[in-house]
């Protein structure tokens, strides 16, 4: 890293040079991954000076490990954005010494128990990850309907509604100062206020700190298929719930959800039993490793508590004779970069224990 100091300014000129003229590109490279101190200095000109900075990073952990890559064979995969891209956070996050923030990009954690006190962890937990960088998703199933009654002064629940409020609300006063936050609020089909749930963003003043999606299962989808009724019940686990209604036709939420998605592309759909079949960590459910929601764009399922830290691999470099005759896919440089690319994913793991540890 340099010891050189640049203006905003000055970091986007040369950024967006760099992007030949795209200033869409320049002014996310500028806010959001360019190195600067909190007085507003920058330490990174361009791309190519991040680039430079994760290499350094990666190189220093790869040092620890057997047949370590060296500094400058990570720099050219990472050069010009052209093999491997680590995602978001890394590229904020790994050897930023001016903020303590996560180098994971997404977090799922444990679903709020049915009480005031849980609810009021989820929300705790969901900030303190928040204001570190980290996109957050949880599901809402556990709590219970409105008007259901319990022990407190007001005898009875107000239900999901006033709880995705509150979700949301943290997520927009976490995330001021220009950067938005991310989080993703689910549910189980078989919950009796899914409907409320389905229809609570079409007023275009609530919830809007939060993407919701619906988990559907193969019973409901069943249910669709065959025109049939199926059930609503709390717990949406239990063999014996304390509320169970077989009344409502499976049709009239499947639509419900179809007008939204048309709407405004909310709430997504997610189909639980085909995610659960299809996701290795569901294998160790019994030990305390079953899926429960998916982190706020909806890519990946994951426990509460789990985290993914992102890198991609660009494709289009491995193409030869682009849009030409002759065009071909250069699978021997692919598999050597993935191969590449897998180390320094496992590289990332020892670069967010630091970070954890930094936070702690």
């Amino acid at each position: 890293m340099s010891d050189n100091t640049y203006t905003y300014n000055e970091v986007y000129d040369a950024s967006l040079n760099y992007f030949n003229g795209d200033s869409l590109a320049a002014g996310v490279f500028v806010g959001k991954y360019a190195l600067k101190d909190l007085q507003g200095n920058y330490y990174e000109l361009t791309p190519d000076d991040m680039h430079y900075r994760l290499a350094s990073e990666f190189a220093r952990i790869e040092k620890k490990y057997p047949n370590s890559m060296k500094e400058k064979e990570i720099y050219n995969l990472f050069k010009d954005f052209k093999y491997i891209v680590p995602q978001g956070s890394p590229m904020s996050g790994i050897g930023n010494n001016y903020q303590i923030q996560s180098i994971s990009n997404c977090f799922v954690i444990e679903s709020p128990q049915d009480s005031y006190a849980g609810i009021l962890h989820a929300d705790q937990q969901q900030v303190q990850i928040m204001k570190r960088r980290g996109g957050v998703g949880f599901d809402i199933s556990n709590i219970r309907p409105r008007g259901q009654t319990c022990e407190n002064a007001a005898r009875t629940t107000d239900g999901i509604e006033v709880f995705m409020d509150r979700f949301s609300n943290s997520c927009r006063e976490v995330a001021q100062g220009g950067r938005r936050g991310a989080l993703m609020l689910s549910i189980s089909v078989h919950h009796p206020q899914v409907m409320d749930f389905i229809k609570i963003k079409r007023d275009l003043t609530r919830v809007t700190g939060a993407n919701i999606s619906v988990r559907v299962t193969d019973e409901f989808m069943e249910a669709v298929k065959h025109g049939q009724r199926y059930q609503q019940r709390w717990p949406v686990d239990s063999v014996d719930p304390e509320i169970l209604d077989d009344s409502v036709y499976a049709n009239e939420v499947w639509d419900a959800l179809i007008e939204g998605a048309h709407a405004s592309a909310e709430p997504g759909v997610l189909f639980w039993d085909t995610a659960k079949k299809m996701t290795p960590s569901d294998i160790y459910e019994e030990e305390g490793f079953g899926s429960t929601s998916t982190n706020p764009c909806g890519e990946i399922i994951l426990s509460p508590g789990d985290s993914c830290r992102l890198m991609l691999i660009n494709l289009p470099s491995f193409v030869k004779n682009p849009f030409g005759t002759g065009a071909s896919f250069d699978w021997g440089k692919y598999a050597s970069v993935i191969k590449k690319a897998q180390r320094l994913m496992d590289d990332m793991i020892d670069l967010e224990i630091e970070q954890v540890r930094r936070i702690l």
